[in-house]
């Protein structure tokens, strides 16, 4: 199993979200964050306000796939979310021992 971890622009998140739906990714968490990458000090435009400061508003969404699931889920995020400029985002992979549904007692991939 394979942890994503999503770091967008907050007006792709339905984007995002379509995606994972498309892909059979069961369950996601979303967290509004602020930061930045190498854009770092330079002015932005979000939503036609500027940014003089260092952080931007992100979205953070965490999912966990089946290792089939994940190159998949990478490329289509790659192919719909990029806009060619500096800010899109970056995704984190970590492996994942085992999951535990806490009802049920499944594990592993049932867990999902």
């Amino acid at each position: 199993m394979k942890k994503l971890e999503i770091i967008i622009r907050p007006e792709r998140l339905d984007d995002l979200k379509s995606i994972l739906n498309t892909c059979d990714a069961h369950g996601l968490m979303i967290s509004n964050i602020m930061g930045y990458g190498i854009q770092k000090g330079h002015k932005q435009t979000y939503n036609g306000l500027d940014f003089n400061g260092n952080l931007l508003p992100k979205v953070k969404v965490e999912t966990i796939v089946t290792d089939e699931q994940a190159e998949p889920i990478i490329d289509l995020i790659i192919d719909t979310i990029n806009t060619g400029t500096h800010g899109d985002g970056k995704i984190f992979i970590y492996d994942v021992a085992d999951a535990v549904r806490i009802r049920t007692g499944e594990r592993g991939e049932d867990a999902l």
